[in-house]
């Protein structure tokens, strides 16, 4: 395109260069033929040819004007073409370099853009772009990990509700979980197993509840606790999760009946190791992994809340059992009473001995757990409170069986080494002791185990006495899990209120690089810059009065290297009310403190690199100005050529005109005016035709022909003779030459045209 343009000015300024000549020739020619008295003609043109040479040289001077004009286009071309490159260069990478800016500003961060290798604005622009993307997209993971948190926490919440209401009614309870549970997690179908151990010996799940497309089902279903994915679930204590589950594959191995769902979900009611039922859900969707550990987080509460009314229950039949054993106690002690009565007179020392051991049989009974072996591990005798803490009805239940259906397994190997000790007449244990209750539930004791001596010293039976600890116990078992899940996660350090560092964890160690000897002597600000020292002390003070503190705090390793922390610093009371120490948890924040220190500094050198843009801006907008003003003072110059040129023209001997690609006439000169007989002003703007169209056979000649019909090709560069008839009708032989030029894609024929019937006189 651009090799065009140049071909065409070349053109039009060799056609004006050869028109000029041609008009310095005529004008010459005219003077030379007018001092001689010669007409204007060919043959007399011919005949001055013969005076000389140097009229030769002067029909050379078209030629030698055109290749004037040659140069003067080739150089005027030259120059606007660099221009238009260099101005079309720096618009489009200056709009393109604004569009991708204008875009990251609106946040159309998937905009492409390739800068040159010298732009080196345009490099940074792209590495903004690709910092805002891997931004966005980390911004999402963490809005997307936060709607899950929050899920899960209200999801909680609401379960949590659930199972603090009808947790007397088993069946309502299950119910109100299942269906619940499968329109938090869309699912279409759900089961709830519990385990029926009503008869030891036949132990069975049993469908409590059934919910299936957003209805109750009132199925009553029966399954072994081996049959089935919810037997194994169960006896593995684990979550079953399939994801493509195959046709009728529902029908023989789950519980949920003749559904044919993609995904099937089980999770087990486990508590402590114990498994109480099984949940059961199935849906046409794929299950999140956050939702199946919400499932399971929500089965173990389910568990939870299940053992306790399960518990509640067995207390309440125990308590019936104690209240009728305690009756025929009473009724016991009455006759005992009546016949100690009737037996006073003669054994009243016996019977006050036997008053005061009964007496103190029944306050131990009341208050301790009472048990007696022989040397061999078998019961002999159990009280109430053994029975009920146990969780058996009847001595008979108990009686004569061996002390290890007690005791768990896993706990056999130091236990029969206490009871050997014990049989051979050692000394006696005392300290906590773990039993199993009928239910398999753990039973924690302070107890005592004593060997009573006969007459000979030998180990005649052993005592067992004593306290129910469970509650204690799993308190105290469930805070050392949570202490030791803290010193795997957190930094953990004790202080004394005066500052001086009395404990920390291993990960405190670790990651803060100092031994135990390095933090003998060390107090809370050591680990501090001297900047934080200062301005820590007033937060101490309200700790050391107990007002909790949490926020970032930066800390020193032993290397000299600074680390930041989310840290908590609260105080722990006496049984006085008084701050015995000082409690400091922290979490390691270095890796986000760094990002966030390098994020406001990448957004201080975006602001400036801004500014920077701003500046260039205005100068590539100053150089555009400047150079739009040159090249419109240039074509400034070129329409005054132009303008000399018509004028030049207008003064012409020959008829000039020019019309344009459509063939209507826009230069008409005044040798026209005289040669047609009409005014410029009734041929401008009109077509040429107006000029030609009294002429006879105008089919036959070509070069008429296709000079009024635009969209024939016009026969340029050719002399040819014709004739035309003027306003008056009255018929001239012309001569007529056709010269055309291209400007900007717009073509423009000019006609010149001589009388050839004015003789010589």
């Amino acid at each position: 395109m651009e090799k065009n343009r140049v071909k065409n000015f070349k053109l039009q300024f060799i056609f004006i260069g050869f028109i000029i000549g041609l008009i310095i020739v005529s004008i010459i020619y005219a003077f030379t033929l007018s001092a001689n008295n010669f007409l204007f003609t060919l043959k007399n043109l011919a005949t001055i040819h013969t005076h000389g040479l140097q009229y030769y040289v002067i029909d050379a001077i078209p030629i030698f004007m055109a290749l004037l004009g040659y140069l003067i286009g080739f150089y005027t071309q030259s120059i606007a073409l660099k221009l238009d490159k260099l101005e079309l260069q720096t618009q489009n990478a200056s709009t393109n370099m604004l569009t991708f800016a204008n875009n990251l500003a609106k946040g159309v961060l998937e905009s492409e853009y390739e800068p040159s290798k010298d732009n080196s604005l345009g490099k940074i622009l792209v590495n903004l772009r690709n910092s805002l993307l891997l931004n966005k997209k980390e911004e999402a993971q963490r809005k997307k990990e936060d709607e899950q948190r929050n899920w899960i926490a209200e999801g909680l919440a609401k379960f949590g509700d659930i199972l603090r209401q009808n947790n007397d009614n088993i069946e309502l309870l299950s119910y109100d979980l299942v269906s619940n549970l499968c329109r938090y997690i869309d699912a279409v179908q759900g089961g709830f197993f519990i385990i029926n151990d009503e008869i030891e010996e036949d132990k069975f799940f049993e469908l409590v509840a059934h919910f299936a497309y957003d209805r109750k089902k009132f199925n009553k279903k029966r399954l072994e606790l081996s049959e089935g994915l919810v037997g194994r679930s169960a006896f593995e204590k684990s979550t079953i999760y399939i994801d493509e589950v195959p046709d009728n594959y529902v029908d023989i191995t789950s519980g949920l009946g003749e559904a044919n769902p993609r995904t099937l979900l089980i999770v087990p009611l486990k508590v402590n190791d114990i498994v109480y039922g099984v949940i059961e859900m199935a849906s046409f969707h794929y299950f999140d992994p956050y939702k199946i550990e919400f499932v399971e987080k929500v089965a173990e509460n389910i568990a939870t809340t299940y053992s306790t009314v399960k518990i509640n229950l067995k207390t309440a039949y125990l308590l019936s059992e104690s209240r009728e054993a305690a009756e025929r106690l009473t009724q016991q002690e009455e006759e005992m009473r009546q016949n100690m009565e009737e037996l006073q007179a003669t054994q009243e020392e016996a019977a006050k001995q036997a008053e005061e051991f009964v007496s103190f049989t029944n306050s131990v009974n009341h208050t301790l757990i009472r048990a007696e072996y022989d040397i061999n591990g078998v019961l002999l005798y159990a009280n109430t409170k053994f029975l009920k803490k146990i969780g058996y009805t009847g001595n008979n239940e108990v009686e004569g069986h061996h002390i290890s259906m007690f005791i768990s397994d896993k706990d056999k190997t130091w236990f029969n080494e206490i009871w050997d000790t014990l049989a051979k007449g050692g000394r006696h244990f005392e300290g906590y002791m773990k039993h199993v209750t009928k239910s398999g539930k753990d039973l924690w004791t302070m107890a005592t185990y004593t060997c009573v001596r006969n007459n000979a010293q030998g180990v005649d039976k052993i005592l067992f006495l004593a306290i129910d600890t469970t509650e204690h116990k799993e308190q105290s078992l469930d805070l050392e899990g949570q202490i030791e899940a803290i010193n795997q996660t957190s930094l953990k350090v004790e202080y004394a209120p005066s500052g001086r560092m009395l404990d920390c964890n291993d990960r405190f160690i670790k990651i803060l690089g100092y031994s135990t000897e390095d933090l003998k002597d060390y107090s809370v600000v050591n680990f501090m810059g001297e900047d934080e020292q200062s301005d820590f002390e007033e937060t101490w003070n309200k700790v050391v009065n107990g007002k909790p503190f949490r926020g970032q705090s930066k800390l020193i390793t032993k290397s000299g290297k600074a680390k930041w922390f989310d840290v908590t610093y609260t105080a722990a009371l006496n049984m006085y009310g008084e701050v015995s120490k000082i409690i400091s948890i922290a979490n390691d924040i270095t890796e986000q403190k760094e990002m966030e220190i390098l994020t406001k500094q990448q957004n201080e050198l975006l602001k400036k690199q801004e500014e920077e843009l701003k500046a260039n801006e205005i100068a590539l907008q100053k150089r555009l100005d400047d150079a739009r003003k040159e090249v419109k003072q240039q074509f400034q110059e070129i329409e005054k050529v132009k303008i000399r040129n018509e004028k030049t023209l207008e003064g012409a001997h020959d008829a000039i005109l020019t019309i344009n690609q459509e063939g209507i006439i826009e230069f008409f000169n005044r040798a026209a005016e005289n040669l047609w007989g009409y005014s410029r002003k009734e041929v401008l703007g009109k077509n040429v035709k107006i000029l030609f169209s009294e002429v006879k056979n105008m089919l036959e000649d070509e070069m008429v022909y296709t000079l009024t019909h635009p969209e024939k090709r016009k026969m340029v560069g050719v002399r040819r003779e014709t004739h035309i008839i003027t306003k008056e009708g009255s018929p001239l032989d012309i001569i007529i030459l056709l010269a055309g030029a291209k400007v900007q894609n717009e073509y423009a024929y000019t006609a010149f045209i001589q009388n050839i019937e004015v003789e010589l006189f």
